[in-house]
């Protein structure tokens, strides 16, 4: 079986920019603008700097969940451009920008109580790990009682 020897490429050099910083704000970025879209009643597009798929479907899918959303949906206009386009149209009893910062709060409600589960679960575990070590030992490492 043949071996590529694979060359490892500076991509500043080239003019590509690090990939860490394709997801960091640059001074006088703003993170998320609205623009009212016109052609839909009670619709407005939201575009988010430096963001792909992962923040554009979660957000999109607990918009269509929401009472007052009538659509919601994103984009991303090129694989190589870190933006992510939403839309958001309500049925005019709370406004996109509303149902957006909503469903924020709700995704952030939810993941600090996931990370507070998993930590909970992840002590309890170092715990009852702690506890089975230490019988091993007592026990002369648990076999043939």
């Amino acid at each position: 079986m043949a071996y590529t020897n694979f060359k490892h490429y500076n991509l500043v050099e080239y003019g590509f920019e690090s990939r860490f910083e394709l997801f960091l704000l640059q001074d006088g970025e703003k993170k998320i603008t609205e623009k009212v879209f016109t052609g839909m009643s009670n619709t407005s597009d939201f575009i988010l700097l430096k963001e792909d798929h992962t923040l554009g479907n979660l957000l999109s899918e607990h918009l269509k969940q929401m009472q007052h959303v009538l659509m919601a949906g994103y984009k991303i206009a090129h694989p190589n451009v870190p933006e992510v386009m939403i839309r958001i149209q309500t049925d005019g009893t709370t406004t996109p920008r509303d149902a957006l910062i909503e469903a924020c709060k709700t995704l952030i409600t939810s993941y600090n109580h996931l990370g507070r589960e998993f930590q909970k679960e992840f002590a309890l575990r170092q715990y009852a790990d702690q506890g089975a070590q230490a019988g091993d030992g007592v026990n002369g490492g648990g076999a043939g009682y």
